[in-house]
């Protein structure tokens, strides 16, 4: 399968009184009473809950101390805590829900939501695999059929797991004969999962359950007899994704098929070092067992192990260290013999192939397959048709595909592309056929299919998806990619999306933004976008800020530690030019996004609140003294740095934007409409960081008369980051932004 690495390793309270320990403010400004009156919600006075303020957690930074006025609520299972909840979603939930606005959009979001989506199907065994949603399913459900014009038949259907839609498919991996299924379950959003084995034949599940894994790939021994996977010791307290303590000393385990987990023998771990993470990769021969030790996002180390020397594994596996620095990003691909290829950004930033012989690693004997390309970036490789190699690069943040040898690297053939996003790629080395699933901003996914054995012939359609709408016409939209200075004057590139009109006025426009870990925004097709640009008439725009990996290792370098200002001043710049070029207002720009998004959008409204009208940040990283001593916040370390180290803390507190927090100085400056989204069992990116935000800038602003615009903090049940999340629960969290949108920004309704 597509082995496009996304690294952002980035969490049942008791019922108390709530009167007891939060009073709700008892007044308000009245510059908030006139943006109430302004959306008719007089009913509902904007009442901040007036959270206790304890000065006795001071910390000492190289000279500085910092008061933290609200570290209790790290705590997620106090009774305080679980007050203050309640009573920002008693603010948030009715503001939100409580009108016809929201109904309007949730009945049209459903529409739009409402049509099948198909992933690409691989072939293990004498059967093909794929899943499949029919439209408003909460998870989608695997499919199996034995050709290709086959009648499909439920493999697993993750809905029938639980009745809210909850547990979701985490992960899976087929033996190589396709005769076996192992596949983790996740529930509530969490990162933690539990793996089962499922017999293919007979559709039934080994009675084995595999727990206290997170973090971990699933790899088949070629014989089919048993996987290694990753799990972490017992813990005290839970492990159902809501609790904070940090993830450490993971180990790597092997385990037979059919036998309890209590049998399972411990094959590699490394004590001396907690924050290792093991990533394990079976080569396609199966003679190798090759370990990826990562201990942040980026960088890893390389060992192997031989298993036919091995022979039955009883326990620790004899390791061979290749890569003994923390310095460069390693990737298997392939491998012929001892001679092993990997993706590497060492000495490539672009990235490029390089093949190392197991026999002989020496580095001065490694030689380069694929070399690095001058401008574009390689993004991720799959190994096909025993000799093939399909090698996705991102020219221009658009996605292009090649096919090469494995044995020389040349250049055999270029599949065509139309400005968009290659998603989905799926193929193996033992066959000669291959599915790639393409999207863009208005293509909601084609799935292709192609043969090396036809020869001459070109890939064909296989399915495609398509809205469910009969007025939904491509044509009427435009895209546009543009290149805008930022403040050094670096040229930024950013899609623009808007509906085909002859003239260019100022419209709504949501800006969505990332800039980190070294991860891409390429085009995607987006449910909430279109409607976004169908419901407000409104405009799309999406940076490629520093950061991200859209030009490689240099692009992401320029966005991280001491140069991270730069990933904000790309941001607000692409504000700047969306309103100095027409597109829009200020009162009409909403900027959005997601975990290291999240912090993104706090840090901007924080340090230009003049440019924005309204801010939606999800489930961010906020405390940015803090981060790394949460769930598995240490590993962020490579993007943000080390606040335990002078140099970091000196740029971290200068950005942190739970530390820049203070009261408008005038209504121009006042914040933007403002609204933080996090959820109960997010354990990548703790909801303590969004509590602690919320309680800081409404303290800041309740009693300010600059600040007309709320701060709202919407916290849901039962979800986590985002992966997994049901769509019943994506529908309500989408019409929930859609419908603060309209409320705080000058829609022209």
């Amino acid at each position: 399968m597509l082995r496009i690495i996304r690294r952002l390793y980035s969490q049942n309270l008791q019922s108390f009184p709530l009167i007891q320990l939060i009073q709700p403010h008892s007044r308000y400004s009245a510059s908030q009473t006139v943006y109430l009156a302004k959306y008719g919600v007089k009913s509902m006075p904007l009442r901040y809950p007036d959270a206790r303020r304890d000065s006795s957690n001071v910390e000492e930074f190289f000279g500085t101390k910092i008061i933290d006025h609200y570290r209790w609520l790290e705590d997620p299972d106090s009774p305080e805590t679980e007050a203050f909840v309640k009573a920002q979603n008693e603010i948030s939930q009715p503001f939100l829900e409580n009108n016809d606005e929201w109904k309007v959009i949730n009945e049209k979001l459903t529409k739009l939501w409402n049509y099948p989506r198909y992933s690409c199907p691989t072939k293990y065994g004498n059967r093909y695999f794929f899943s499949h949603n029919t439209g408003l399913q909460n998870q989608n459900v695997l499919y199996t059929m034995t050709s290709l014009d086959g009648e499909p038949k439920v493999f697993l259907d993750p809905n029938t797991l639980s009745e809210d839609g909850t547990i979701a498919l985490s992960g899976s991996s087929f033996s190589e004969d396709g005769k076996y299924f192992a596949y983790g379950l996740s529930e509530s959003g969490s990162d933690w999962i539990k793996i089962k084995i499922r017999d293919v034949e007979s559709g039934q599940d080994f009675p084995e359950v595999l727990e206290k894994v997170k973090f971990s790939s699933i790899e088949w021994t070629l014989d089919g007899k048993g996987i290694f996977y990753g799990r972490y010791p017992t813990q005290e307290g839970k492990t159902d994704g809501s609790e904070t303590l940090m993830n450490e000393h993971q180990k790597l385990y092997y385990h037979r098929v059919g036998q309890p987990q209590s049998d399972d023998v411990l094959v590699a771990e490394f004590p001396e070092n907690p924050s290792y993470r093991i990533g394990a990769v079976v080569s396609d021969c199966g003679k190798y067992l090759i370990l990826l030790i990562v201990k942040d996002c980026r960088d890893n180390l390389v060992y192997f192990a031989d298993l036919e020397s091995a022979g039955t594994i009883t326990g620790k596996l004899e390791l061979k260290q290749i890569i003994h620095k923390f310095e460069s990003d390693y990737e298997y691909v392939a491998n012929t013999g001892s001679k092993v290829v990997f993706r590497t950004n060492k000495n490539a930033p672009n990235y490029h192939l390089i093949v190392i012989d197991f026999n002989d690693p020496a580095e001065e004997k490694w030689e380069v397959l694929v070399k690095e390309h001058e401008t574009d970036v390689l993004d991720w490789v799959e190994c096909v048709d025993g000799n093939k190699l399909i090698l996705g690069y991102i020219h221009d943040v658009k996605t292009q595909l090649q096919v090469h040898s494995l044995e020389t690297g040349q250049l055999i053939r270029q599949f065509p592309l139309d400005i968009g996003t290659i998603v989905g790629c799926s193929g193996r080395k033992c066959s000669s056929e291959i599915f790639f699933q393409f999207v863009s901003f208005l293509t909601p996914g084609v799935i292709y299919h192609f043969d090396f054995a036809a020869e001459g012939k070109e890939p064909t359609v296989f399915r495609e998806c398509k809205i469910q709408l009969e007025d939904f016409r491509p044509d009427d939209y435009c895209i546009e990619q543009i290149f805008y200075p930022s403040r050094d004057g670096t040229k930024i590139p950013m899609f623009i999306v808007r509906k085909n009109t002859p003239e260019l006025t100022p419209r709504p426009c949501l800006l969505y933004g990332y800039g980190g870990f070294n991860i891409s925004i390429q085009p995607t097709f987006s449910i909430t976008g279109l409607m976004f640009v169908d419901h407000f008439n409104g405009v799309l725009a999406f940076p490629n800020i520093r950061g991200g990996g859209e030009y490689g290792e240099k692009w992401h370098n320029a966005g991280r530690l001491l140069n991270k200002q730069n990933v904000f001043d790309d941001f607000q710049a692409a504000a700047e030019y969306l309103t100095a070029n027409g597109y829009t207002t200020k009162p009409q720009l909403a900027i959005q996004g997601g975990s290291n998004g999240g912090l993104l959008v706090g840090a901007c409204l924080l340090q230009r609140p003049d440019l924005f009208g309204a801010a939606v940040a999800q489930v961010g990283v906020l405390d940015m003294l803090r981060f790394h001593k949460f769930t598995i916040g240490h590993a962020w370390i490579s993007d943000y740095g080390d606040p335990g180290k002078k140099e970091h803390f000196d740029n971290l507190i200068k950005y942190s934007p739970l530390h820049n927090i203070k009261a408008p100085a005038d209504e121009a400056h006042q914040y933007p409409a403002t609204l933080i989204l996090t959820a109960d069992h997010d354990d990548r990116v703790s909801p303590l960081h969004s509590l602690k935000f919320a309680a800081t800038i409404q303290y800041a602003v309740r009693d300010c008369e600059n600040q007309k615009n709320p701060i709202l903090l919407r916290v849901y049940s039962k979800a986590g980051h985002g992966a997994g999340k049901p769509t019943t629960k994506k529908i309500e969290e989408v019409t929930d932004i859609l419908t603060f949108l309209s409320k705080s920004l000058q829609v022209g309704k």
